[in-house]
């Protein structure tokens, strides 16, 4: 299959690109530098540079690649930038969707999160609505990632992969990383998250087994999946793990916990075949501190 792969270089799309040519397909992915680009060749796979935010550019891009399937991994938060990667959301997937019509193709895969769900008890399945009553900021949030998803859906067949919080290279949970820079005190320190060893419920999974989904994914029937690990898990359990895993210091545990805060449920990505490779955070995150 002809697959063409929007956000190559990014923390999935770097691991995905070459699970694609292993299996088979003609790949093409995107970067918006010629460093990126290069990266891309040397997977083995076909590279253009482009930029999202460029209608027209992406429309010429996408149609002389003339793909059957479109992946989506694009992302904006190298800044842990909120507005920017919500920007992203929005209208690079609207560019993306309709340079994807304007070539024929019928099926796009997209990179959603899984921690949009509104509040409740015990961690979410794809039945849970999106949390359309929230406030800002997380509203905002929320309003980019409902937007991605009802975009992505006007194709034939959209995929829409809701990912757990990702961890492994390239990441901010990886060793290195901004997670455990904030754990030792750096102020400068940049993510979208939280080192609060509180009740707050989260689900985990390993960029190469969100990669792995994206793969699976082209030949899955359209809609909504939970891409997570089997094990949602509080904070105070959750990151204490991780800290000892990147030799950072732990914070003492809290209580508290928001509605949303109640991780997801995978049995649908298990129906379908997929199995995580590290089916719960406390082996992934200490293979992260085996390999620090």
């Amino acid at each position: 299959m002809r697959v063409f792969v929007a956000g190559a270089t990014g923390a999935v799309g770097s691991l995905l690109v070459p699970m694609l040519v292993a299996a088979g397909h003609e790949v093409t992915g995107t970067s918006r530098t010629p460093a990126g680009a290069e990266r891309i060749r040397s997977l083995g796979a076909t590279a253009v540079t482009a930029d999202a935010l460029d209608a027209e550019g992406l429309r010429q891009t996408v149609g002389a690649a003339a793909p059957e399937a479109v992946i989506h991994q694009l992302t904006d938060l190298s800044d842990a930038d909120g507005a920017a990667n919500g920007r992203l959301r929005r209208e690079g997937t609207r560019n993306l969707v309709e340079a994807a019509r304007a070539a024929g193709v019928g099926r796009i895969v997209a990179q959603s999160i899984s921690w949009a769900y509104a509040p409740g008890e015990g961690p979410a399945d794809e039945a849970v609505p999106l949390d359309n009553a929230a406030t800002e900021p997380r509203a905002g949030t929320v309003a980019a990632v409902r937007a991605l998803e009802e975009t992505a859906a006007e194709l034939e067949t959209a995929v829409v992969l809701r990912y757990g919080l990702l961890y492994g290279p390239g990441t901010w949970y990886a060793p290195g990383g901004a997670f455990a820079a904030a754990l030792a005190g750096d102020r400068s320190a940049r993510f979208l998250g939280s080192t609060v060893a509180n009740d707050a419920v989260s689900s985990f999974v390993h960029v190469a087994d969100a990669a792995g989904a994206a793969l699976a994914a082209l030949d899955w029937p359209g809609g909504p999946v939970n891409i997570v690990d089997d094990e949602p898990a509080p904070a105070r359990e959750w990151l204490p793990a991780l800290a000892d895993a990147l030799g950072a210091p732990a914070p003492d545990a809290v209580a508290g916990r928001l509605g949303w805060q109640r991780g997801a449920l995978n049995t649908l990505a298990h129906s379908r075949g997929w199995r995580p490779e590290r089916p719960t955070w406390r082996t992934g995150f200490a293979a992260q501190g085996d390999a620090r």
